[in-house]
């Protein structure tokens, strides 16, 4: 049920009728006619804009398509009035029994209401976090980790077929400093000093896997160069980053459906093999670069590279996919990385990246523009950098890894569900602020539990119905305003849920609920005003089954936006 599509469908069938009795010309297209919520609440309770996106194709003026289509309009059952507003913008009301019948298909839909087949079943690939398997993930992959679960799970409600994929960059040369550092913390198991230079690394956390190392192995490698351990202990090493980044994740409730290694390209013709696809293309030859803008020419040294020349394919520059030495630039895996996406058969390609790779999305979007000749789009989505605050002042916790702020220290510190609701309180492109008091601060001013609280009173108010042994109805019985605005919320619900799928923003999930809890929050409290309004009548049990139904579907629909987000709706407040 999409009560807006519903109502859509009503006005182009009604444009429809006017093209037939010669109102309208023919041929015309419905593609930007939009039924939508207005603007101001007090206007009415959905407004289109047909008359204004069909004025210039039909050749009239909007105001006088608009006065023909409100009379045509005002005819459908489920419409009490349809007025013209302004230049040719028309306010619809619904008839009352529209905002009962919504109440009770979201109660009788439960789960599946808001599930759309907007996806019918793409296959898409979302893939995210993907950091290096250095260390334990940091605060900014916390938001890129909730970011791409969230936007998965929310691909998955409205209908595709989701993968959530993680990248191992376990192919290059940072991979070996890692080795180098365990091999150090191995040493060090063993008593002996040792010093960290720079480039390696010094946290604490690699002194377990030291450790691990010497249990494994002994002494077997103490005093052996590099060409004896450095390939055995970064495996060893990569497997035992991973497995805690794995840790991580599922703290944060994180699971991914598949993890792809980098080092799998190499040495078995992946990269060979993509880059000869690119060749048959006509898009790799062999050329000298300008200099990067802000270089002088004296600081320059031109270079015969080969190159890919993804500016055919939407990018600035073309780019080099081969040092001068004859060893793979970072861009030729990625290249192969991504047509094995391809070659695995996804519709569509999602990846989430840190604000320091923006430079970074034009080249992969031409190398799959390039390798699919444009029929798999690729959408980048970055996330920007979280500063935390504690009570208003930037806050750096001191920590185990000595130089940045973990995952698992976020998580300790509020809880799961909190860390991923904030996480999504500001879109993916704009800074976010964590204030570690207001994400536990039991306000209106902390949305996390605005809408638990929400759901929280919804349950406790049931929990008291089920002791009144009612016989259930999803038959609401809406008599007020507030009780009418929540009802015209909850119709919002599968329109929203399409929109944020459309454009990949998870974060309209988490405001449309904050939204929600805040008309039921404004009913409860005008219910301490007028008992009428309130949902329980014990000497009427009548009654309190059609009051309770609304905010049953509240509790429906809170529960569904917040699944999407992975954050398990409480049942009660402490």
């Amino acid at each position: 049920m999409n009560l807006f599509a519903d109502i859509r469908t009503s006005v182009i069938e009604t444009l429809d009728a006017m093209v037939a009795d010669g109102e309208l010309p023919a041929d015309l297209s419905y593609g930007n006619v939009a039924v939508e919520p207005p603007r101001d609440a007090a206007h009415g309770d959905m407004a289109t804009n047909a008359a204004m996106v069909l004025a210039k194709p039909a050749g009239q003026p909007p105001r006088a398509i608009a006065e023909k289509l409100v009379v045509r309009l005002a005819s459908d059952p489920n419409i009490a009035t349809a007025e013209v507003a302004g230049p040719g913008f028309i306010n619809l009301r619904l008839v009352p029994a529209v905002w009962h019948d919504t109440v009770a298909e979201v109660i009788d839909a439960g789960a599946q209401f808001g599930h759309s087949g907007l996806g019918a079943g793409v296959k898409v690939n979302v893939e995210y976090v993907s950091a290096n398997p250095t260390g334990p993930l940091h605060v900014g992959h916390t938001r890129g980790a909730v970011f791409g679960d969230a936007l998965a799970g929310l691909l998955a409600f409205a209908g595709y077929d989701v993968t959530r994929e993680y990248y191992i960059n376990d192919g290059g040369a940072q991979v070996d400093v890692l080795a180098r550092s365990v091999y150090l913390r191995y040493l060090e198991s063993h008593g002996q000093e040792v010093a960290f230079e720079d480039g390696t690394y010094p946290g604490d956390y690699l002194i377990p896997v030291g450790a691990a190392l010497k249990e494994k192995v002994g002494d077997a490698y103490v005093g052996q160069g590099e060409d004896v351990w450095l390939a055995d202990v970064r495996e060893f090493a990569t497997d035992a980053m991973m497995e805690l980044i794995r840790e991580d994740l599922a703290k944060l409730g994180v699971q991914m459906d598949h993890f792809y290694s980098e080092k799998s390209l190499y040495g078995t013709g992946r990269i060979e093999e993509a880059i000869k696809e690119l060749d048959a293309k006509g898009l790799i030859y062999r050329g000298t670069l300008e200099p990067p803008k802000g270089k002088k020419p004296e600081d320059w040294e031109p270079r015969e590279q080969t190159l890919f020349r993804s500016t055919e394919h939407g990018d600035d520059v073309d780019r080099p996919i081969m040092k001068s030495d004859g060893t793979w630039t970072y861009f030729a895996p990625d290249i192969a990385y991504h047509w094995d996406k391809i070659d695995r058969g996804f519709d569509e390609l999602i990846d989430i990246f840190g604000a320091d790779h923006g430079g970074y999305v034009k080249r992969m979007k031409a190398a799959v523009s390039a390798l699919s000749d444009g029929r798999v789009p690729l959408d980048v989505k970055l996330t920007q950098l979280v500063k935390l605050f504690k009570d208003g002042q930037q806050f750096k916790m001191a920590k185990r890894t000595g130089t940045f702020v973990t995952l698992s220290d976020v998580v300790d510190q509020v809880g799961r569900d909190v860390t991923r609701f904030v996480m999504l309180t500001r879109k993916n492109d704009a800074p976010l602020d964590f204030d570690f008091a207001k994400a536990v601060e039991q306000s209106k001013d902390n949305p996390v539990f605005y809408v638990q609280y929400a759901h929280a009173r919804v349950r406790s108010v049931m929990r008291k119905a089920e002791d009144m042994h009612l016989d259930w109805s999803d038959n609401a019985k809406l008599e007020d305003e507030a009780e009418f605005a929540v009802a015209r919320k909850l119709a919002e619900w599968p329109r929203l849920v399409e929109i944020a799928a459309r454009n990949h923003e998870p974060h309209r999930v988490a405001f449309y609920l904050y939204e929600l809890a805040s008309d039921f929050h404004a009913l409860w409290n005008k219910g301490n005003e007028k008992p009428e309004l309130r949902f329980l009548h014990e000497d009427n049990p009548e009654a309190t089954a059609a009051k309770i139904a609304l905010p049953r579907a509240v509790a429906v629909v809170i529960a569904n936006g917040l699944g999407i987000l992975g954050v398990t709706p409480v049942e009660e407040m402490r």
